[in-house]
């Protein structure tokens, strides 16, 4: 390829590389494996994104590169801390959710699914580096349509069917508004690169200001599918619900992290602070937007998750809520500070693919060996597994935003990160909404510990390769909640150097 020095630039795709390459070994290992190689399909996957996600910490971007913008592969790769940040993120998520799969019947067992969760999470990396409306919206669909086939991944299921068409449905038609607000942009500006579509955008536009600010719109109806923000949440409780669990999990912590970096970056680059179109500073059109759509979601996830009786439809409003709050820290870009807004995005996203993968793993064991998905069905699960009940507690805690879980630093951040941008309302708010959320937790957690069931004899076992998955799970929640908290804020700062 003329202009690019392939050996130079290779580090910066080597965990894209990595993973095309898994997925080639793990399908021919499913093929054409002797039994025993298909079996141990799921620990060919897991092992091998869990080293993958040392690759970024080991090849770390020259800060020359980032410091001065410049861009790899022709101009399609951003190759700077915040894309690392978020590959270590969804590789570690990827690698987890194969680990809990394993003891899911009728997931577990299929070499595909592997596969499958290889691919999407090859989608979700391109997202974290794209700089180019070509590679953003490739990378898009290379994770949306393998999330479409996990979602129905149980054929003989109607709740799996149902769910997998209606994501698919929404997604398509979400897919296909945000690809016209992309070739809007192309169209007015003549560039697909990002950074080249603010500095057209720079030189002036007559008479398009309405014709920008739509084609910004239909952008944020694509991300808010994507994240499953209010209004464009109504996927989200079936699909969670429908869907295998461990899939549900995948798809609440890899669609969110890999779209928050994209949105990060999107915003920054293509609609900077000094952008004035018409009189309209444009950065406070797409900040108002978002304050809206923060506050809606925050409130409708926790007001109507107050009122779920299944678990995994309780977890999907409550995931709609954690979009909300994490917008607070998009937001917050507008501040003095946006090292702290984009630090603040980064730990939290980080804090909650843990804390997600944490409850819906718990969540997994108990529904494979119960058979149910009801919240009143786990009372006295505390006799019943105390460890199993002390994972998911501590999930939920971290949720909620209890020390000495990560998520009361997570959300502290995100709180900080408001008010340093002069937007205390919204934390106000945002402080209410989590008390709100509080409390649903809590009820779970009594259900647990003070509540008797009718099989409060039957106890229920935990195998040890599920036990350390879970266990280091919970371990690194609470380190993030603890002594690992300053290190790892530190290195989510560095992001904001390369937007």
């Amino acid at each position: 390829m003329e202009g690019i020095n392939l050996w130079a630039q290779l580090p910066s795709v080597l965990p894209e590389v990595g993973l095309t390459t898994l997925a080639i070994v793990v399908l021919f290992a499913d093929l054409y494996g002797a039994p025993g190689t298909r079996r141990n399909v799921v620990f060919i996957s897991a092992v091998s994104m869990a080293l993958l996600a040392l690759v970024p910490l080991i090849w770390t971007p020259d800060p020359a590169l980032y410091e001065n913008g410049e861009l790899l592969w022709g101009g399609m790769v951003n190759y700077d801390p915040l894309s690392q940040i978020f590959k270590v993120m969804l590789l570690l998520a990827g690698a987890v959710t194969c680990l809990m799969a394993a003891g899911d019947r009728g997931v577990g067992d299929k070499g595909e699914f592997y596969l499958i969760v290889i691919v999407a999470t090859l989608g979700g990396v391109m997202m974290s580096s794209a700089s180019d409306l070509i590679l953003v919206f490739v990378a898009l669909e290379t994770l949306s349509i393998p999330l479409y086939m996990l979602a129905s991944f149980r054929r003989g299921d109607l709740r799996s069917a149902e769910g997998g068409m209606k994501y698919f449905l929404y997604g398509a038609f979400a897919s296909a508004i945000m690809l016209f607000g992309f070739s809007l942009l192309y169209g007015f500006t003549g560039t697909t690169n990002l950074a080249d579509i603010a500095s057209a955008f720079d030189g002036g536009l007559e008479g398009g200001l309405i014709a920008v600010m739509t084609a910004l719109v239909m952008v944020v109806v694509g991300f808010g599918f994507k994240i499953g923000a209010v209004p464009f949440h109504f996927w989200t409780p079936d699909v969670y619900e429908g869907a295998p669990t461990p899939v549900t999990a995948f798809v609440s912590v890899s669609s969110k992290a890999a779209s928050f970096v994209l949105l990060v970056r999107f915003m920054t680059a293509v609609f900077p602070p000094e952008l004035v179109l018409g009189g309209v500073v444009m950065q406070d059109f797409w900040v108002n937007l978002l304050v809206v759509i923060s506050i809606v979601s925050m409130t409708l996830g926790n007001v109507v998750a107050l009122r779920q009786s299944n678990i995994k439809r309780l977890l999907a409003y409550s995931s709609i809520a954690q979009a909300g709050y994490t917008l607070i820290g998009v937001v917050a870009l507008q501040g003095p500070d946006d090292s702290l807004a984009v630090a603040s995005v980064s730990f939290y996203m980080f804090m909650y693919i843990f804390t997600n993968l944490l409850v819906f793993g718990g969540v997994i064991l108990f529904i494979a060996k119960t058979g149910t998905e009801e919240i009143a069905d786990l009372a006295g699960l505390n006799r019943r597994s105390p460890w199993l009940a002390l994972f998911i507690t501590i999930g939920l805690l971290s949720l909620g935003g209890i020390p000495p879980t990560a998520g009361f630093f997570g959300k502290f951040f995100l709180f900080q990160a408001a008010v340093n941008a002069n937007l205390v309302g919204l934390a106000l708010i945002a402080v209410t909404n989590a008390i709100i959320a509080l409390y649903y937790y809590l009820v779970v957690i009594k259900i647990m510990y003070v509540d008797s069931g009718p099989d409060d004899d039957k106890s229920i076992g935990i195998p040890r390769a599920y036990g350390w998955s879970l266990g280091i799970t919970a371990a690194v929640v609470i380190l993030m909640g603890t002594i690992a908290v300053t290190p790892i804020f530190d290195w989510a700062a560095l992001g904001s150097l390369g937007l």
